[in-house]
């Protein structure tokens, strides 16, 4: 055979292998979002909706989101193997229900920071028991550092996918780090992935005194052994809400520009995207 013909089917067959790899290992998943709460919570939305693809196409997966909190339902679901909750989390019982029933029969999830959030006698009340009790395990909010600010991260369990390669403490970006009614060391089935390291306080600056944290234990990132899922408390970027800068509340820090706080979320989509 000429040598031009060898060559061309060389590069032939490993485009061919190449498109089978990525086919393989990809998977679909879909953001849910409201972004009209909070500049913080927006600037994360926007941050997130142009890293996740950028990631999407760098691990061979395909990313899409959405606003409109009606897709949750049987029908658009069965498309995707992973839902991301960027901000908020769906109100109506049937989006409710058709998420529920999504996890209970294999689908995936991960969740971010203001996502968990439930208070009573607020606009986002705790009267989903099965998402904030049963599926999150935290209960209700009942507490959160101020200003947003970093905070050492220690590794609670290492032999879990989304700690693999991570360094047993690091620091990660600025954050608004939430306290919760439960005690997630007392649940049998949640696995605690990641809690904030003693060395890190006080860690906020208040002005409140209960805004500064001096002492406790605070898992910010961890699973559900029942379901396919992740919950990480990251996703509320630093904002200039004192207008230091200028009038237009200026982002001051980007919750993805941290290399190994990147490679958490990344293990927790590639671990996620794995199926059942």
């Amino acid at each position: 055979m000429p040598k031009l013909s060898l060559i061309t089917l060389f590069v032939v067959l490993s485009t061919v292998f190449s498109f089978g790899q990525a086919s393989k290992s990809g998977f679909k998943v879909i953001a849910f979002y409201t972004s009209k709460n909070d500049q913080a919570h927006i600037s994360f939305v926007h941050e997130a909706n142009k890293w996740f693809p950028k990631i999407a196409q760098q691990y061979h997966f395909r990313y899409d989101s959405t606003s409109n909190w009606n897709n949750l339902n049987a029908e658009f679901l069965s498309q995707y193997q992973v839902v991301l909750f960027l901000d908020t989390r769906p109100e109506l019982p049937e989006q409710r229900l058709a998420f529920q029933k999504y996890m209970e029969n294999g689908g995936s999830w991960m969740g971010f920071h203001f996502s968990a959030f439930a208070l009573s006698k607020s606009t986002y009340p705790q009267n989903w028991d099965w998402y904030h009790q049963t599926f999150l395990g935290s209960g209700e909010y009942a507490s959160n550092t101020w200003r947003p600010t970093s905070a050492i991260l220690k590794l609670e369990n290492t032999k879990h996918p989304i700690t693999k390669g991570l360094p047993k403490t690091f620091k990660a970006q600025p954050n608004e780090w939430y306290r919760w009614q439960n005690d997630l060391r007392k649940n049998q089935n949640i696995n605690i992935l990641l809690a904030i390291d003693s060395t890190s306080f006080p860690l906020g600056t208040g002005p409140k005194a209960h805004e500064i944290w001096h002492s406790g234990y605070y898992p910010v990132v961890w699973s559900n052994k029942n379901y396919k899922m992740v919950y990480v408390n990251m996703g509320h970027n630093d904002i200039d809400y004192e207008h230091k800068f200028d009038r237009s509340n200026k982002t001051l820090s980007y919750t993805f520009e941290n290399e190994i706080q990147s490679k958490m979320i990344i293990n927790s989509l590639l671990w996620l995207g794995k199926g059942k």
